[in-house]
């Protein structure tokens, strides 16, 4: 059973996720919150896996909590995605730098939603669809300005690094598998070992890792 959080301060909003993802058999609401501080308290003491989190929330706000639980290291194991109202989102990048798994629009079909908690709950990003491709590397272009630190990039194999970049453009384990002439068990094995190397708590934040060092450029192949 996956433990979902919902926190926005809108009380509509978080009663039809409440309706949308309580209704899938392997997912199960433990508690709600208006604004960030309480959803990391929450996360904490209900041991949520997923929090749904809105950026803008009254005090502190979803990208505070996000680093916040982020940071945590009792909240390891929890996953967070941001809800946006709009998909041009322009703290979308921030939050995802600071420790999000992904992101949804509020307007998201309802099986997108609970797909959406199965994948980021088995420790996966949000990072597959082309409209995400496409977004997350206009914001990444967006972003503030970083010297290029190539030399972060010497943990990795030359084999790692085409599978890292490959993961920034979106890239599920299938298509990098079959971008590179590699079984999808062989790719995910990469990916492990990249996350593991580098820290990272999942692909997406891959993705930051791979924009900040200059390893792919928004905008190029």
């Amino acid at each position: 059973m996956i433990r979902v959080l919902l926190a926005d301060d809108q009380a509509l909003v978080r009663a039809g996720f409440r309706f949308i993802a309580g209704s899938a058999p392997d997912i199960e609401i433990v508690g709600e919150a208006a604004d960030g501080a309480a959803a990391v308290e929450l996360a904490r003491s209900r041991q949520a896996q997923v929090v749904l989190m809105d950026i803008r929330m009254p005090g502190t706000d979803g990208l505070q909590a996000t680093r916040q639980i982020a940071a945590d290291p009792e909240l390891n194991g929890v996953r967070v995605i941001i809800l946006t109202t709009f998909e041009a989102d322009e703290y979308v990048f921030d939050a995802i730098r600071a420790g999000a798994s992904g992101f949804l629009v509020k307007d998201t079909e309802p099986e997108d939603l609970i797909s959406a908690i199965r994948v980021v709950a088995r420790g996966d990003a949000l990072l597959s669809p082309s409209v995400t491709r496409t977004l997350i590397s206009g914001i990444a272009g967006r972003g503030p300005a970083r010297p290029v630190n190539a030399s972060a990039l010497s943990v990795l194999t030359d084999r790692e690094r085409e599978v890292l970049a490959r993961v920034a453009s979106g890239m599920s384990n299938d298509e990098i598998g079959a971008s590179l002439f590699m079984s999808p068990l062989t790719a995910k094995t990469h990916v492990n070992r990249m996350m593991t190397k580098l820290g990272a708590r999942d692909r997406a934040q891959l993705v930051v890792f791979a924009y900040e060092t200059g390893l792919v450029r928004p905008g190029l192949p």
